[in-house]
C-alpha cells in the first residue's frame, strides 16, 4: 500500500495540495480527476519520485515497482521495435549471456569432480532458475500481443523506431512500460495517441492486470470501464468516491448540494458577525471585544466552491443559411503518395442533417479525406463535391499554429467575431476555461491544450452549415468536451466528426463510417451502436470478417500492401531525417521569436512588425517541415 501523508506544495500563492492525506492499496483500480490545473500529474510525479513536496511524505512498500507512463519519449531511434520493447529485460539479457559463458565452458573442462566444476553446475543452476521466474521463454510471445493488441502490425516488429510518427513511439512507451509490470502503474492520458480498437485492447488489460492502476484520462468511458475509485483532486483537497467515473458524477452531485447549503449558511454567519464587528468598532468600549471577534472569524475554515459546473452553461453554434438537400457527394474517389494506395475508389453522400463519424485505425485515410472534403488537399482521382450554399467550418489537430502569436485571448475573439455576437464573447471563452485574465494572456505563451481551447472558441463565432471536426477533444478535459458536445447536440447543420473518443461521439451522429482496407463502410447509428451491433471486444475482430454487412456497406478483400523498393525507402529516410532537423532548428528559433515578443514593451518597437512578419514565415516554414515529415511517415509507415 503506498500512502501519501499531510502531502503539501505551493506554487507561488496559489495552493496545489493542502496537507493531503491517501492511499493506494496494492490491487486498486483509481481514476484520478480534477480541472486543469488541479495537480493530477503533479501528484503521479510525486508518486513516481520524478517531483517532490514542500511537505510531508509518500511511502512506498520495499521492494514495489512504480511504472509511469508520461508524454515526454525517450527511445533509443536505431533499435527495432521488438529490441526497443525488449530492453526493459536487460536483466534477463545479463543472466542469458552468463549462462551462453558457462555452458561454453562446460564443454570444454574435463575436471568433473573439482569444487571449481560443481561451482560451475550450481551458478548453471540458479541462473537457470532464475531465467524460470522472469519467464523469459514467454516474454517475447507476451510482448508480440502486447504491441499487437497497440496496433502495431508482426512486419512492424523489425522496423527501426526513427520510421515511426511520435504517436506511434509513445504506443511503444506504453508498450515497454505494461510488458515490465510494475506493481503500480501511473497512465497519464494513455487514450491520447490510440485508436477505438487499441483503446479496447488496453481497457481489458488493465481489468485484468494483477497490481494496482492510477489514471489519469479524460475519456469517460475508458475511466468506466476501468476504473472503481475515483479520486478527486479540488481546490488542494482530495475526495475519495468507491464508485467509477459516472457513478462518482452522481454521489459528487449530492455532496455539492449539501455542500451549496452548508455554504449559503456559513455565509449569512459570516455577515451577521461582520455586521455586529463593524458596530462594536465603533464603540470604544467594545473595540477589544470586536478585535476578538474578528480574529475568530478569521481563522474561520471557510467552505469554497468549485466554480465551474457544465449544466450551468449552454453554448450554440450561430443558426447559418439553409445548405442544400445534398451536402456532400463523393464519388470513385483515390488518393495516393507515390505508391502508397490511401483510398481506392470510394463513394460518400450526406443529405443536409447527416452527422458522421469516421473511425477506423490510425493510417487508414480519415484525416486525409476530411482534407480532400473542405478542399485542403487534392485526390488523386474522383471528386469530392460540396451541395448547394454550403459553407464549412473545419477544426484540424494543428489548427493552433494559425493563431496570431502576439494577440491576446481576447483580442483574437474580438478580430474573428461578427458585431451580433460580440456580447457572448467572454461567456464561449469562459466555457472553454479562459476567464479573468487568462483572457489577456498572449497567444504566443499558451499552452497547446489553451490554444486548442482557443481555435474551437473560434468556431462559435461565425455561422457555419457544416462542420467538420478532426480530433476536436484530444486537449479538451471531460468538463470541457460535455460543453462542446452540448453545443453540437443543439447544431442545426451537418457534422463529420473524426474521433476515437467513444463518449464524446456516443448519441452524436446517425452515421457510423468505418474506414478499412482503403475502402469506407457506412453503417447507421452512432459509435456505440456500431460496436454493440457487431459485438466488438476488439475493433481488429472486424479485419478478420469477409461477409457483407447487414448495414449495406460492401465488403472487399484486403489488398496486399505496396513495398517500396531500397532506393525509395533511403529516399523517404532521407526526407524524414531532413525535416526532422529543419523542424529542430526551426523550432528553436521560434522560441527565440516567442521570448522577445513576450517582452512587455515589444509592439510599442519599431520593430514589431518586421519581427512578426518573420516569425509567420518562419512558422509558414515549420508547417511545411512536419508537412514534408509526415508525408514521409505516411510511406514508411506503409511497409
Amino acid at each position: 500500500m503506498i500512502n501519501l501523508t499531510n502531502l503539501s506544495l505551493s506554487f507561488g500563492d496559489r495552493i496545489i495540495f493542502d496537507n493531503i492525506n491517501c492511499s493506494i492499496k496494492s490491487k486498486d483500480k483509481i481514476g484520478v480527476v480534477g480541472k486543469n490545473g488541479a495537480g493530477k500529474t503533479t501528484l503521479f510525479k510525486i508518486i513516481a519520485g520524478l517531483n517532490s513536496a514542500d511537505g510531508g511524505k509518500v511511502d512506498i512498500p520495499g521492494g514495489k515497482t512504480i511504472g509511469y507512463l508520461q508524454q515526454d519519449i525517450s527511445l533509443n531511434q536505431s533499435h527495432k521495435v521488438m529490441e526497443e520493447t525488449l530492453s526493459v529485460f536487460s536483466d534477463i539479457k545479463d543472466i542469458e549471456k552468463k549462462i551462453g559463458e558457462i555452458e561454453k565452458e562446460l564443454e570444454v573442462r574435463v575436471d568433473f569432480e573439482s569444487d571449481s566444476y560443481h561451482d560451475l553446475i550450481t551458478d548453471l543452476s540458479d541462473y537457470s532458475n532464475k531465467l524460470a521466474v522472469l519467464g523469459s521463454h514467454s516474454i517475447e510471445a507476451t510482448a508480440g500481443k502486447i504491441l499487437y493488441g497497440l496496433g502495431f502490425t508482426a512486419n512492424d516488429f523489425d522496423r527501426p523506431i526513427r520510421e515511426f510518427s511520435g504517436g506511434w513511439q509513445m504506443r511503444i512507451v506504453l508498450a515497454k512500460l505494461l510488458l515490465s509490470q510494475p506493481d503500480y502503474v501511473l497512465l497519464d492520458e494513455p487514450t491520447n495517441h490510440l485508436d477505438i480498437e487499441s483503446i479496447i485492447w488496453l481497457e481489458k488489460f488493465l481489468l485484468d492486470y494483477s497490481g494496482a492502476v492510477l489514471l489519469i484520462s479524460h475519456d469517460k468511458q475508458f475511466l468506466d470501464k476501468v476504473t472503481n475509485i475515483t479520486m478527486e483532486l479540488e481546490q488542494g483537497k482530495v475526495h475519495y468516491y468507491k464508485a467509477n467515473y459516472s457513478n462518482y458524477l452522481e454521489l459528487r452531485k449530492d455532496r455539492q448540494e449539501k455542500l451549496v447549503s452548508a455554504y449559503k449558511n456559513q455565509q449569512k454567519v459570516i455577515t451577521e458577525k461582520e455586521r455586529t464587528i463593524t458596530r462594536f468598532m465603533a464603540k470604544a468600549s467594545k473595540t477589544k471585544l470586536a478585535q476578538s471577534m474578528q480574529n475568530k472569524l478569521d481563522k474561520m475554515d471557510r467552505i469554497e466552491l468549485d466554480e465551474f459546473d457544465t449544466k450551468a452553461i449552454k453554448l450554440q453554434f450561430p443558426n447559418a443559411e439553409r445548405a442544400g438537400q445534398i451536402v456532400l457527394d463523393v464519388k470513385n474517389l483515390s488518393k495516393s503518395y507515390g505508391d502508397l494506395n490511401v483510398l481506392q475508389n470510394v463513394d460518400l453522400k450526406m443529405d443536409r442533417g447527416d452527422r458522421l463519424a469516421f473511425v477506423g485505425q490510425n493510417g487508414q485515410g480519415k484525416t486525409t479525406l476530411a482534407r480532400i472534403i473542405i478542399k485542403h488537399l487534392e485526390a488523386t482521382a474522383g471528386v469530392a463535391e460540396l451541395g448547394h450554399n454550403v459553407t464549412i467550418g473545419y477544426y484540424a489537430q494543428n489548427q493552433s499554429t494559425e493563431l496570431e502569436p502576439g494577440l491576446t485571448v481576447l483580442e483574437t475573439m474580438e478580430r474573428s467575431c461578427p458585431t451580433e455576437m460580440r456580447t457572448q464573447i467572454r461567456s464561449i471563452l469562459g466555457a472553454f476555461l479562459f476567464s479573468g485574465e487568462d483572457v489577456e494572456k498572449k497567444v504566443v505563451v499558451l499552452s497547446g491544450g489553451e490554444r486548442a481551447r482557443l481555435s474551437i472558441s473560434l468556431m462559435l463565432l461565425r455561422p457555419f452549415n457544416f462542420l467538420v471536426m478532426d480530433e476536436p477533444t484530444n486537449h479538451l478535459d471531460i468538463r470541457t468536451k460535455e460543453v462542446l458536445k452540448n453545443a453540437l447536440l443543439e447544431y442545426n447543420g451537418s457534422v463529420i466528426i473524426v474521433s476515437h473518443d467513444r463518449d464524446f461521439l456516443a448519441d452524436l451522429t446517425n452515421r457510423t463510417i468505418e474506414f478499412r482496407d482503403k475502402q469506407l463502410f457506412d453503417h447507421p447509428g452512432d459509435v456505440n451502436y456500431f460496436l454493440g451491433k457487431r459485438a466488438l471486444d476488439n475493433m481488429r475482430d472486424v479485419e478478420k470478417m469477409n461477409q457483407p454487412s447487414n448495414s449495406g456497406g460492401s465488403q472487399t478483400k484486403s489488398e496486399p500492401k505496396v513495398k517500396l523498393s531500397y532506393e525509395d525507402r533511403k529516399k523517404w529516410m532521407r526526407v524524414a531525417s531532413k525535416s526532422e532537423k529543419e523542424i529542430e532548428l526551426l523550432e528553436k528559433e521560434s522560441e527565440s521569436f516567442e521570448v522577445l515578443m513576450h517582452e512587455p514593451d515589444f509592439y510599442n518597437s519599431k520593430d514589431s512588425a518586421e519581427t512578426i512578419k518573420l516569425y509567420n514565415a518562419m512558422k509558414a516554414s515549420l508547417e511545411i517541415a512536419y508537412k514534408n515529415w509526415e508525408e514521409a511517415q505516411k510511406y514508411l509507415e506503409s511497409q
